[in-house]
């Protein structure tokens, strides 16, 4: 897998959260009115105090126990207010994160994902940004107000007393020296865990596609094998991982017990001695609740802001990958007219699959490309689409270098229909529309590419017709009817270059008469281009192009090839009993 993890930081966990344009306004009301809340909470052990010292028993009255119910009540309002707006700060981040993340991969190119498992993308998306909503929308405002309230009852400690307030910051250099190991252990902990989730999403999901392969070939024992692999590793790292969440509680609660009962101890020594009043050792044993309550949170937040950064590195590593090239703007007008390879060579990784390649094609000519399976056929077709990049050389249109047209104008001009047509789940309408929006195309442009690519034929005998589910990959539709619609898909479209990967071997010999019928209609005045296995589909051609181990071995119509390539010839012979 492509590596695309990069070491996080506070830094740059914070830079990747003010790329969401986050909304200040609204992240600063928040924080202010948990500066409200918890000053209001940090009123009423002082309250209390005065209603257990009481001057004397007439300022013990109803108003005041109803002043301490009141201010208690309004800051808890004021907190849940405060809570629920840095919450929805929290949403909006990781929804701008996950349009992010989401929007990347759509312009990656495809040398990505030939490398990367998509149930490892799915994960980026799904899981790696639920970890950093649940800091930010959860942990977080707890972190803020427990700041506040650590800080704001520690001031008021010390001017309660503070003697016994020192007691109590005995238990800081404990708590450091307990928690800071295990959130380093955490924190690799959690990285593995989640490489590991993502890892498996993977495995499953391909699993759950190829669910009829899988079954075919009896290997439900071979999967279960391998899932339970997988699961008994999420297994063990969360086991891990709870370990450490088991150990950060007890020892903080053991230490906050500590200094629970250090003050108790020696604020009852010195109530006995009447240097500090009932009322004075209650608020401070209240304060002292209100710095334990967060400090727990703390250790929990300190787990979870450690799994954010490796969440946060994996995000970075993807949004700083590098797009799929594309080129800026241009008025130039594209006629198609002429497409051409000058030269071209490449390959996956190291390994050259094509190698100083030349051909032209220009408008209203077929041209075919023939030979043995692996020879680089397929390979051009990707690159025409700029899947990939050449390494040398050039392919042009109307002599200008692809690589310097955008994207989306070059491949508006291009169709292709492959030996398989890819199917999205949806309905029969959505599959010939795809990639358009409603302003490019009418019914009556549906209707009329349903009938030429002989579409029609099945689709008047459905029940919803154009409406019909078609289910994950096409599973409720035939081989052939799925095939029908990708060449209705290209009819619709209407490109300038129309390339055919052997469109109609999965047709049965009636559906291939009619569409071969329809495909000579659709290929009238355009550039097409054909990878060929059968000689019908090929004999017409204006030129055929022989391929072999990725050189360019051969060229000229099927007479002329017969004639003059032997190994045409005998690989004509071979594949189609042609002497």
């Amino acid at each position: 897998m492509e590596k695309t993890e990069e070491k996080a930081s506070f830094k740059k966990f914070i830079m990747l959260i003010k790329s969401t344009n986050v909304k200040k306004g609204l992240f600063f009301t928040g924080v202010f009115l948990t500066l409200i809340g918890t000053a209001g909470s940090l009123i009423v052990p002082l309250l209390t105090q005065m209603f257990i010292d009481g001057f004397n028993t007439d300022l013990i009255t109803a108003p005041l126990a109803a002043l301490i119910i009141g201010v208690f009540l309004i800051s808890a309002i004021i907190d849940g207010i405060s809570y629920y707006m840095l919450a929805k700060i929290g949403q909006t981040v990781v929804k701008s994160l996950r349009e992010m993340v989401w929007d990347k991969f759509l312009r990656l190119p495809v040398s990505y994902f030939d490398k990367t498992k998509s149930g490892e993308s799915v994960s980026r998306v799904v899981n790696d940004t639920s970890i950093i909503q649940n800091l930010i929308t959860s942990h977080f405002p707890q972190l803020i107000s427990g700041i506040l309230s650590v800080a704001g009852s520690i001031v008021i400690l010390f001017f309660l007393d503070w003697k016994l307030t020192l007691i109590m910051f005995i238990a800081l250099p404990i708590s450091i020296v307990a928690i800071m190991p295990l959130g380093s252990r955490m924190q690799k902990v959690s990285k593995k865990l989640q490489d590991e989730t993502a890892s498996f999403t993977g495995s499953i999901q391909e699993t759950l596609s190829e669910i009829r392969l899988m079954k075919s070939f009896n290997a439900e024992s071979y999967e279960k094998i391998k899932g339970n692999k997988g699961i008994n590793e999420l297994f063990k790292y969360g086991m891990k991982e709870a370990v450490i969440n088991a150990l950060l509680s007890p020892i903080m609660y053991t230490i906050m017990m500590f200094v629970i009962i250090l003050v108790i101890g020696y604020g009852g020594l010195r109530g006995a001695a009447g240097t500090m009043s009932i009322g004075t050792l209650v608020a401070f044993l209240l304060y002292l609740f209100q710095i334990i309550m967060p400090m727990t949170m703390f250790a929990m937040f300190f787990t979870e802001y450690n799994k954010a950064l490796g969440a946060t590195g994996r995000i970075i590593g993807i949004l700083e990958m590098e797009n799929e090239k594309s080129a800026a703007d241009t008025e130039e007008l594209l006629t198609y007219e002429t497409l051409s390879f000058n030269n071209v060579t490449f390959g996956y990784d190291k390994t050259p699959v094509l190698e100083n390649i030349s051909f032209t094609a220009e408008n209203n000519k077929k041209i075919a490309f023939v030979g043995p399976s692996g020879s680089g056929k397929s390979t051009i077709f990707s690159l025409i689409e700029r899947y990939y990049s050449v390494w040398d050389g050039e392919i042009t249109i109307d002599n200008t270098n692809i690589e310097n047209i955008p994207l989306d104008l070059y491949r508006s001009g291009i169709g292709y229909v492959a030996q398989e047509s890819a199917i999205i789940s949806g309905t029969i309408k959505e599959n010939i529309t795809y990639g358009l929006t409603a302003g490019e195309y009418t019914d009556e442009d549906i209707k009329r590419a349903v009938q030429q690519s002989y579409t029609s034929e099945f689709i008047n005998d459905l029940p919803e017709g154009l409406e019909t589910e078609v289910g994950e990959r096409g599973v409720k539709l035939s081989g052939g009817q799925r095939q029908r619609l990708g060449i209705a898909r290209a009819f619709l479209r209407n490109p300038k270059i129309l390339m055919l990967d052997e469109a109609t071997a999965s047709l049965d010999s009636q559906s291939e008469k009619f569409v071969g019928e329809a495909l000579n209609e659709l290929m009238a005045g355009r550039t097409v281009l054909v990878i060929a296995h059968r000689l019908s589909t090929i004999v017409n051609s204006d030129k055929i192009y022989f391929i072999d181990s990725g050189h360019l071995t051969g060229e000229g119509t099927h007479e002329e090839l017969m004639a003059s390539h032997d190994m045409y010839k005998a690989f004509t012979a071979q594949q189609f009993g042609e002497d």
